[in-house]
């Protein structure tokens, strides 16, 4: 039995004047282009192809608002640090995510998705500021973990566990591998449900901490 049996595609919104009625409660998933996060929400929800996944990044260019069932929402916000896109496109994106962020008031809490081998970029970094100026609790997902060592990928996620501070859960995650797709969904069941992410104490050996810049222009939405 799928996890999401009645999960399906509600709209797409270009504007804040699309969206859907403000009620229920929501999950907004955000990330840098080309992090993987259309194939987490495919193996999240256990469907090959909700969300779009494309090998050019940038493949989500709209606010999609997922019904997993009457009330409970999954929203795919446009990826964002892709330079390749045209700037005023770029802009434009930054206006829509933040203002979603901002005033939606159905919205319990953010999963960013961060490419392990890249995180904490600095678009990430104003993803956590605009999710904590509003007190939504974030889980982070450190997906194409399968790309490293079992030995460099919890040194990442130690590195990352450090960096976020308190309030943002992190976890290891492959959407190829199925690695840490069940503690996902986990999470994402907490968030609509109001409740905090529960997060293991790291026992691995301490690290230095993580680089908090990243690679990339600050700027939500560049």
């Amino acid at each position: 039995m799928t996890a999401y049996p009645r999960v399906r595609f509600l709209l797409s919104a270009n504007e804040p004047r699309q969206f859907p009625a403000d009620a229920g409660a929501e999950v907004a998933v955000a990330g840098r282009s080309n992090a993987g996060k259309s194939s987490a929400i495919n193996a999240i929800t256990q469907r090959k192809a909700l969300a779009r996944t494309s090998k050019t990044p940038g493949a989500t260019r709209l606010v999609n608002f997922f019904e997993l069932e009457p009330g409970r929402r999954l929203v795919d916000l446009p990826g964002y640090g892709y330079a390749a896109v045209p700037g005023e496109m770029r802009r434009h994106w930054g206006n829509v995510i933040e203002a979603y962020l901002r005033g939606r008031q159905a919205l319990e809490g953010a999963i960013v998705v961060m490419d392990i081998r890249h995180p904490l970029t600095g678009y990430d970094a104003d993803m956590l500021a605009l999710a904590r100026s509003r007190s939504v609790p974030v889980h982070v997902l450190l997906t194409k973990s399968d790309k490293l060592g079992r030995g460099a990928a919890r040194q990442a996620l130690g590195r990352v566990r450090k960096a976020v501070g308190v309030g943002v859960t992190v976890q290891l995650f492959s959407a190829l591998t199925g690695d840490g797709v069940a503690e996902a969904r986990a999470a994402l069941e907490r968030l609509l449900s109001g409740r905090a992410v529960e997060e293991p104490p790291e026992k691995e050996t301490p690290v230095g901490p993580a680089d908090p810049t990243g690679e990339g222009k600050p700027g939500v939405g560049g």
